[in-house]
């Protein structure tokens, strides 16, 4: 059954969300990490001085060389009693390209993730960039790799959510592949993506938005970052975090019609030293 996301949960999850945010830049800063906040995690730092009103979730974003070292030290110097780390290399059924930082003793099932078989409490995203290929024929190719990738690793949540019947046998045959493979595949892409340094990088299984035309971000723009503050703490951010946006959202400082403001579809939610709302 779907729980409606009211304005008291929102604000015990943004207090969850806030913890994981303090904990990810205590790492980078005493490992000179960079990252920048992103998607609606920045949009809300500007736009509201913290999070949008509605959001669920906090997302950040790293370049590769940065992520992966992350991952490493996260073994060690992770703050165990409290979070937990998840990536596609390091834990069993997990199929997104990207790591989630999540606080035990929670849980936030979105709808259609129920049958994942991995622990899932209230989270947030760490995004790696990679590179986008600079000639016109190769980007496709790319784009076209990462489309496959992330459908490849989307399918058993497909199987199972798709409404068109052809393509739930496709995901049904896809979810078959094991994740072992699908890892293999995804290190072959990164090491494709990185072969040589571009002027454009993107998260490769995480969608564009259209208004980039499937190509990606500027690279420049995660060369130099600045503190910006959020809520009751200060983050890391882009220094051009207005081209992003820009780039990203359009008009972003103008607010989305009422029937927009959504959040997740959560079928379970558990605050830490509560019992679970169902």
């Amino acid at each position: 059954m779907r729980i409606e996301l009211d304005d008291e949960k929102l604000k015990k999850i943004h207090d969850v969300e806030l913890e994981l945010l303090q904990e990810f830049d205590r790492i980078c800063k005493k490992n000179n990490l960079n990252y920048t906040v992103t998607g609606g995690t920045l949009l809300g730092a500007v736009r509201h001085g913290g999070f949008i009103p509605w959001d669920d979730d906090a997302d950040v974003v790293m370049m590769r060389k940065d992520y992966d070292r992350f991952q490493k030290i996260c073994e060690k110097e992770l703050d165990h009693s409290k979070f937990y780390f998840q990536s596609i290399e390091t834990t069993p059924g997990y199929r997104w390209g990207y790591g989630k930082l999540r606080r035990k003793n929670t849980v936030f099932l979105r709808e259609g993730q129920e049958g994942m078989p991995y622990e899932q409490g209230i989270f947030m995203d760490i995004f790696p960039r990679d590179g986008v290929p600079d000639g016109k024929i190769e980007r496709r190719i790319h784009t076209f790799l990462c489309f496959a990738l992330r459908k490849i690793m989307w399918s058993e949540i497909g199987k199972d959510r798709e409404k068109n019947r052809i393509r739930r046998l496709i995901y049904t045959v896809l979810s078959y592949i094991p994740q072992k493979t699908i890892v293999k595949l995804y290190r072959k892409l990164i090491r494709y993506s990185n072969k040589k340094e571009t002027k454009l990088v993107r998260a490769l299984t995480f969608p564009l938005p259209k208004r980039l035309s499937g190509a990606g971000y500027c690279r420049k723009w995660y060369n130099n970052y600045l503190p910006i503050k959020f809520e009751n703490i200060t983050v890391q951010a882009e220094a051009n975090y207005k081209d992003w946006l820009k780039a990203e959202f359009g008009d972003y400082m103008k607010m989305p019609p009422v029937e927009k403001r959504k959040s997740h579809p959560v079928s379970e939610l558990k605050f830490p030293e509560e019992g679970k709302i169902e």
